[in-house]
């Protein structure tokens, strides 16, 4: 399920914690209502590489993306690993990922590799998204 018209919208506001969702394949709820709730700044893009220009214009303070394995890429086994790779300079940023259960083996391999804030197996609950985030803004 594509979340509907998420390629770039923005809560104004000042001094409130940024987050970037990043929501390629979708699957599971529409949660801006939810991060805008909790007070979040937030910005919805949806591929890596719109991703990676979020970032370059500011920094969040979380991401919420997803790991989507993918066997064809030659130098990697997912969308997560470049976006984690530019995020090792900015060791503050909270990334929490989506993942499928299935491929939890290659998960778990590329975490081991890049430390996550939080991770969340399909199928996605607002109530667990909801969770993880507050113990972002608490730390």
């Amino acid at each position: 399920m594509r979340h509907p018209a998420i390629n770039s919208e923005r809560t104004p506001s000042s001094g409130s914690p940024r987050l970037l969702a990043i929501v390629e394949l979708g699957g599971y709820p529409n949660l801006l209502s939810l991060y805008r709730r909790l007070g979040f700044d937030t910005e919805v893009v949806n591929s890596q590489r719109k991703a990676q220009a979020a970032l370059k214009r500011r920094l969040p303070d979380v991401i919420v993306t997803e790991y989507n394995f993918q066997s064809d890429f030659r130098d990697r086994t997912s969308n997560l690993e470049t976006l984690m790779g530019y995020l090792q300079r900015h060791p503050g940023v909270k990334v929490i990922a989506i993942y499928q259960p299935e491929f939890l083996p290659k998960f778990e391999v590329m975490t081991a590799r890049f430390p996550l804030f939080a991770a969340i197996p399909l199928p996605v609950t607002e109530a667990a998204v909801e969770e993880v985030l507050r113990r972002a803004l608490a730390l």
